[in-house]
């Protein structure tokens, strides 16, 4: 992955990719099957995040899907060996949902329904903007099954009973509901072509990169770190690489300068 002004687009295995300056742009494209993921796509994630995780050109991803049916159904369960967990990458479903070493936010453009693993995957990104018409649910009791890491992160972001009801119920909850439930940031405003989902995760992404690259890396690494602390005590106490390299860096020095002087800052990332 390139970073850089001059968008550079790629697809395989049934994920387009693009880079817009400091933004990674994923889509996955696998309107056949309401864009489902197989372990190919699965595996084409993870390497993709792997590869934005070590880039320092890029700061910040986003993820959407192709069409205006479906962010993502889950698991492609006409793809047998999509229900195999070991086929799965060790960074878990869509090589987001179980991965707890990425500085970098991630933005969930959710242009259609998130169901099964699509709703794993949107609990996984950082900030999560959905179209008007999108639903979300977690049917994997209606088929046998139960949603595995997704019920740890819902416990994580929701109260227990909201969480029960879309469990235990396998439910489709609307996007205000889910915004509600605190699984939505924005709903997509409507527009003359209908409400550009991506446009807006773009402007947020572009929001975000405005700020010091290694401030938001501390900031995302200081807040995973402490929510994982047995209590805030701890999480004041604990130890934040990042943070240490954001207080040392030039942009830190930058950041001061520019304020005093009332002009933009430069930030370089070191």
């Amino acid at each position: 992955l390139d970073g850089g002004a001059v968008s550079m687009q790629a697809i395989e295995a049934g994920i387009r990719w693009e880079t817009r300056d400091r933004i990674l742009l994923l889509t996955i494209d696998r309107p056949h099957c309401r864009n489902a993921l197989d372990p190919a796509a699965h595996h084409q994630l993870a390497h993709l995040i792997d590869d934005f995780n070590s880039n320092d050109a890029l700061l910040v991803a986003i993820i959407t899907g192709t069409g205006d049916r479906a962010f993502c159904s889950g698991s492609d369960l006409a793809n047998a060996d999509s229900l195999d967990r070991r086929n799965l990458p060790p960074s878990g479903f869509g090589g987001l949902a179980e991965r707890f070493d990425l500085e970098k936010p991630v933005i969930a453009a959710v242009n259609g329904d998130a169901l099964g693993g699509g709703l794993e995957l949107v609990l996984a990104c950082d900030l999560c903007i959905a179209v008007p018409a999108a639903r979300f649910a977690l049917p994997e009791p209606r088929i046998g099954q139960a949603a595995s890491g997704g019920l740890h992160r819902l416990a994580r972001h929701m109260p227990r009973k909201w969480m029960m009801e879309l469990v235990l119920t396998g439910a489709m909850f609307n996007a205000e509901q889910a915004a509600r439930m605190g699984i939505v940031n924005h709903i997509a405003a409507p527009g003359p072509n209908g409400p550009d989902v991506v446009a807006e995760a773009l402007q947020m992404a572009q929001l975000i990169c405005s700020n010091a690259p290694l401030s938001v890396r501390a900031s995302k690494q200081m807040i995973d770190r402490g929510l994982a602390a047995p209590d805030l005590e701890t999480a004041f106490a604990g130890q934040y690489p990042a943070y240490e390299k954001m207080l040392a860096s030039d942009d830190a020095a930058e950041g001061r300068k520019a304020f005093l002087e009332k002009r933009a800052p430069h930030w370089q990332g070191k």
